[in-house]
């Protein structure tokens, strides 16, 4: 910034004139400081600076620039080799007088090419890094490669960067121009012609020419000699400039060892604004070192910085997905993924064409989905995860011929097919016996969903078509494009020609409703599978879907889960193709160049409706059921998940490992519902469930009559939002089962102050929730201001003599408490006594009140001895173990003492049936054991 001072005759003033190429540090700054949608998911907690980690970069001779890049678990290799891009810009002893470097950085994709740039923009406008450059002009290859008109260079740079039109460092003179850093990324994108026939020399800024002669001159030398200049390209461009004309050679290799991954790693997980969280991200961190340190699968993959952007977005994705979070899917995020390192990404012929550049490319995404899917459906398809050089070889370039087929290979084999593919570290697992006695190197992908999302985008952009399809496909489009040319002829010559050959017009009109029909038995076929593939009845004992995503990421710790079946899962192939026909998803996908029509969409979503109705008429295990509601969350398709849901009369989740995620699920699958629908059971014991998880679980507590809370972790502090929820106008809740959560007197409190109120709760199970004496007698002040109420279940909660039978007496009184369960507290044999005397109603308009306090009632067995004992033996295992041995050997008092009092045999004969299921119980706890299945 500069003061200028001017004067004439009648005025004298000063104004201010702001330096152009701190205009242009403060415009760069900005643009490469925005984030792209993708790194919107993290919550925007996140900017370059903070999550950046530099990659490995190492420095080569022109002789090895094309050399293969170090194993990931050799971390040693080259370290002495190690560059900065800032190092790279140092003076050699080659270096002479006048004449600026040319530095060319390359590498595959994934490895991080394009952050390095946008890092050392940011550094370059803040001062930190290459500061001895006055300017840097950063392009675009691709931007340049669409310019078909000719300009200099100086226009080139104002059309960009208008403040920087006619500034005096790029106008030539002198050697001003030493101060200049040009910066060409993406240099495989523009075709370059170094040729003098093709590409006239020029030293004049000013003058006009095609972008690539202005690139091809700036390279020569022979344009402003005296600048420097960054080329970014992928590996099978390298020879495309002449190594002649490149000072240096560096290659980014990613991160070749895990503590660049946990460094990476830590600056996306553990940089949280909110702090609740970093105890939970410290704990990831940990796991995924502890799983990268044991050279896993997932070491291999995150040696591309790519992978580890995906293995921590999906990681947020199952750990911190909340109610504020943007709406997420896996599928959209793998997506994105794609998207991120393909997104105007081609597939170019090489140099040496004539034709224009947007006439001989295709997309890259198309032409993996084409190989990569191809193989990734086949494994699929056979239940395979690896797969030989040989089989490589066939199901990726088996049947190229042309010259430019080869071409195309050549390329996508040098830049792309590493990015999917990597060398197998646990060879032997998920390979056949023929291919272990070859001993043959194994390839899998890099990720194993990756397979799944591959395979799936192959099948649903039709790619797994008959050569029927095809050809039908090819016919009707050809005829459709000369329909009315075809109804025209007809109608002139039909009064002229033959019956026999007009009936062959009519039936190429009719082709195009042959193609139609054979396209919707393929989208039928779609459907079929995706049902197949969610509902394996092999599968069942599987944990659930997205718990398989988080261990293929963390690892298994601890003993793993046994195994029902050899054969491979793939569970998320079926996920995936649901979520692929959503339109967030086919909108990202259009940008890759893969397009899915909305005619396919409708097809498959009226198709895949039957067949999920039909397998959920079936009885579903959890995990398959848990899978199900995450592949209606990933349709993101409110009328289908409504349709389908009402087929579902109940959803029970025992012993699924809620997370905050399936929380969410299944509360946005569940809202998609109208509200006059309820399930008649929502079980969720056994969940793990926190209050912070309720909260979640709101909006899905509204659509049941049964809510099943049992043997999960929650507090006192719970138990306001469960009274909210009971005090809801909009909540039908009947049943609600609270067992084995230590809810506390405190927690109990809170939650009977919703019973004056509610009119719908009519059984209320609070067993081993810590309730205690005040509890009890707190809440039987309250019983009479709730009058639809049917049955109590406070066994197990150390209530006393005393407060037992205050409850009784107000449950006598009550005008619809029928049964109330007291089993399992300390309670004498004389309180036991009066329990069922006082069960009698004093008047003829009171109840009986059914007291379940033991196995026995008197000197009578109990009519509800068997779901007493039944409760017991499935539970006893979680509960203090001396308490119930002591409760069980009170019954066998009992027991003993009615048997004493028994004159018929066959009554004796019962208690001692009785007596053998205690004492089997008893065995059981005190040897250990498991429960009894029967």
């Amino acid at each position: 910034m500069k003061i200028y001072h001017l004067k004439n005759k009648n005025t004298s003033f000063y104004f201010l004139s702001i330096d152009p190429i701190e205009i242009h540090k403060r415009k760069l700054f900005l643009w490469f400081s925005h984030l792209p949608q993708e790194e919107k998911q993290f919550g925007g907690f996140f900017s370059p600076e903070t999550m950046h980690v530099d990659p490995l970069i190492l420095e080569r001779d022109a002789e090895e620039r094309a050399g293969l890049l170090c194993s990931p678990f050799q971390t040693q290799t080259h370290c002495n080799r190690s560059v900065t891009v800032e190092q790279l810009f140092q003076h050699t002893d080659t270096w002479s007088e006048g004449r600026g470097l040319n530095v060319l950085i390359y590498g595959a994709v994934g490895t991080g090419k394009s952050t390095v740039v946008r890092k050392l923009v940011l550094d370059w406008c803040a001062g930190t890094t290459l500061s001895h450059f006055q300017l840097l002009i950063p392009f675009s290859c691709e931007d340049l490669s669409q310019l078909s008109k000719v300009t200099s260079l100086r226009d080139l740079v104002s059309r960009k960067y208008l403040h920087l039109k006619k500034h005096p460092l790029l106008s030539g003179e002198g050697n001003q121009a030493k101060n200049v850093l040009f910066l060409f990324n993406g240099m495989e994108k523009m075709q370059l012609d170094f040729r003098i026939g093709a590409s006239e020399l020029c030293s004049d800024p000013n003058e006009g020419l095609p972008p690539s002669v202005v690139v091809v001159n700036l390279l020569r030398k022979y344009l402003l000699p005296e600048t420097s200049i960054l080329i970014t390209t992928r590996l099978s461009a390298l020879d495309c400039i002449p190594q002649k004309y490149v000072t240096r050679y560096a290659q980014i290799c990613g991160f070749n060892d895990p503590s660049r991954q946990r460094a990476y790693f830590t600056s996306r997980l553990l940089k949280q604004s909110d702090t609740a969280y970093n105890q939970e991200a410290q704990d990831l961190v940990e796991l995924l070192y502890l799983n990268l340190q044991r050279e896993s699968q997932l070491a291999a993959a995150c040696f591309l910085p790519s992978y580890c952007w995906l293995t921590c977005a999906t990681l947020h994705f199952l750990h911190f997905t909340n109610t504020k979070a943007p709406i997420r899917t896996l599928t959209g995020i793998y997506t994105s993924f794609l998207r991120l390192n393909f997104g105007g990404e081609v597939l170019g012929t090489g140099a040496g064409t004539n034709m224009p550049i947007q006439e001989h490319q295709s997309s890259l995404m198309l032409y993996v989905v084409r190989t990569v899917g191809k193989l990734a459906f086949e494994g699929v398809t056979y239940k395979r995860t690896s797969f030989s050089e040989a089989e490589l070889e066939q199901w990726i370039g088996g049947k190229t011929k042309t010259d430019e087929e080869l071409r195309q290979l050549a390329m996508f084999r040098t830049d792309v097919l590493d990015f999917f593919l990597a060398p197998s570290i646990e060879s032997g697992k998920c390979i056949s016996q023929d291919l272990r006695e070859n001993n043959e190197r194994q390839y899998v992908f890099a990720v194993p969903a990756m397979q799944e999302y591959l395979a799936a985008l192959y099948v649903v952009l039709g790619e797994n078509k008959s050569a029927l399809e095809k050809l039908t496909n090819k016919v009707s489009v050809a005829i459709g494009q000369a329909s009315e040319d075809v109804n025209a002829l007809v109608n002139i010559f039909s009064k002229f020609i033959p019956l026999r050959i007009f009936a062959v017009f009519n039936l190429l009109k009719l082709f195009p409703k042959l193609y139609e029909k054979i396209s919707s038995l393929n989208k039928g076929s779609i459907a079929r599978t995706m049902a197949a593939e969610l509902f394996h009845t092999e599968d069942s004992y599987n944990e659930d879907v997205l718990d398989q995503v988080e261990q293929s990421l963390l690892g298994v710790h601890g003993p793993q889960q046994q195994q029902y079946s050899e054969r491979q899962p793939f569970e998320l192939y079926p996920i995936f193709m649901g979520g692929l026909l959503h339109y967030g998803n086919r909108v990202l996908l259009q940008q890759l160049g893969c397009s899915i029509q909305s005619t396919t969409v409708a097809q498959i979503t009226r198709a895949i409706r039957k067949y999920l109705v039909r397998e959920l008429n079936k009885p579903q295990p959890p995990e398959e059921l848990m899978d199900l509601l995450v592949l209606l969350y990933e349709f993101q398709n409110p009328r289908l998940t409504a349709e389908v849901l009402t087929s579902i009369r109940a959803i029970r989740l025992t012993n699924i490992r809620m997370t905050s995620l399936k929380c969410f699920i299944l509360s946005s699958v569940l809202s998609c519902t109208p509200a006059s629908y309820y399930l008649e059971e929502l079980d969720l014991s056994s969940c793990l469930l926190t209050n912070d998880m309720l909260q979640m679980l709101w909006p899905a507590f509204r659509h049941t009559y049964s809510l099943n809370l049992q043997f999960n972790i929650l507090g006192p502090e719970s138990c306001s939002l469960l009274r909210d929820l009971l005090l809801d106008p909009r909540s039908v809740i009947r049943s609600l089962k609270l067992c084995d959560n230590p809810l506390l007197e405190s927690g109990v409190q809170i939650l009977v102050e919703a019973l004056p109120e509610n009119q719908s709760l009519t059984n209320l199970s609070l067993m081993h929730t810590g309730l205690g004496d005040e509890g009890v007698l707190d809440m039987a002040k309250r019983l009479q201001q709730h009058k639809r109420l049917q049955e109590l279940n406070v066994a197990y909660n150390n209530i006393g003599d005393d407060a037992a039978l205050f409850l009784v007496d107000a449950c006598r009184e009550h005008p619809s408490i029928q049964t109330v369960h007291l089993y399992l507290n300390p309670l004498s044999k004389v309180a036991k006594q009066s329990l069922y005397a006082q069960g009698v109603p004093r008047s003829h308009s009171g109840q009986r009140v059914k007291v379940l306090a033991s196995v026995t009632e008197g000197t009578d067995l109990s009519e509800n001895w068997h779901p007493i004992l039944s409760v017991i033996r499935e539970n006893a295992s979680s509960w203090d173990q001396q308490h119930v041995i002591q409760q069980l050997k009170v019954f066998l008092e009992d027991l003993e003492w009615g048997h004493q009092q028994q004159q018929s045999l066959w009554k004796r004969l019962h208690f001692r049936r009785v007596e053998k299921g205690v004492r089997k119980i008893l065995k059981m706890l005190e040897n250990n054991l498991p429960p009894s299945k029967k």
